[in-house]
């Protein structure tokens, strides 16, 4: 892995360097971003090369379980079928239908991404039997009581952010790049989001997200990477926890299952209602 705490090659004499590394990825790594660029293109670089590294998946589906804890720990549990579908030259798909406990099965969230525009989104709740859409300015709000919100559930496509890179450090041992990244969206409830993001793979390891008043408000731990197809990575477990409410949501994945067939007519609002 090319790491240089110093001065980097720049120019036609850097980007041969790059070239020639990207070649041994899979023994050695990745490189560090150039250090000649702004901090802004920085933090950009590994954001874009995060999401590049995605591209061609085609579709995917898991088994979602959620566990809710309050401040007192006691906890609630559910479970979803998610399913997704990659769109090229735009945001991709997601479908996310509720299974278990009965009170909340049939509920489910169609995602439509987008790569500079705001995400489309719509909420099928069957005890009203209708399709909501969320609107811009209440994607702040919880996602089914979650710690996680309707944002968080969206994409997290590079373009929708402007950037600072920080610096180099270590989380759990692992070396990572620490960036803050800040929203363009106005209706956003976050002003900035602090990513740890591995250097071996370019996978966020962790995010504090700040309100709109600048204040801590969340950090979310993501854990158990694996690569799939030896390509695609996916986390086993995602832990969102409240630093104002002190609640907190765990995430965990299992059966992983790319290129699937999955149809773009599963992807639809009249879809939604069905997914029960």
């Amino acid at each position: 892995m090319l790491k240089d705490h110093g001065m980097l090659p720049t120019g036609h004499l850097w980007r041969l360097i790059f070239v020639v590394a990207l070649l041994f990825i899979p023994a050695v790594g990745f490189a560090t971003p150039p250090s000649g660029s702004s901090s802004e293109d920085q933090g950009e670089y590994i954001f874009i090369t995060q999401d590049d590294m995605d591209l061609g998946y085609r579709d995917a589906k898991a088994t979602m379980s959620m566990i809710l804890l309050n401040a007192a720990g006691q906890e609630s549990r559910r479970k979803m079928l998610t399913q997704f579908l990659e769109v090229p030259d735009n945001g991709d798909k997601t479908l996310i239908t509720f299974q278990y406990p009965r009170d909340i099965k049939g509920t489910g969230l169609l995602t439509f991404e987008h790569i500079k525009t705001t995400d489309d989104q719509w909420l099928y709740l069957p005890a009203l039997k209708r399709v909501k859409r969320i609107a811009s300015k209440n994607k702040s709000g919880s996602f089914v009581g979650s710690e996680f919100s309707y944002e968080d559930i969206s994409s997290n496509k590079p373009a929708k952010y402007t950037y600072k890179y920080l610096r180099e450090d270590a989380h759990n041992g692992f070396p990572v790049w620490v960036v803050e990244r800040y929203p363009k969206d106005p209706s956003s409830g976050y002003t900035k989001i602090v990513s740890w993001v591995d250097q071996s793979n370019y996978q966020t390891l962790k995010q504090e997200y700040f309100d709109r008043k600048g204040a801590p408000l969340k950090v979310e731990y993501v854990r158990g990477h694996i690569r799939y197809l030896e390509k695609f990575w996916r986390p086993n477990e995602i832990t969102m926890e409240n630093l104002q409410t002190k609640k907190k949501t765990i995430l965990s994945f299992e059966d992983w299952a790319f290129q699937q067939g999955l149809k773009v007519t599963l992807f639809t609002k009249r879809s939604l209602e069905r997914q029960r």
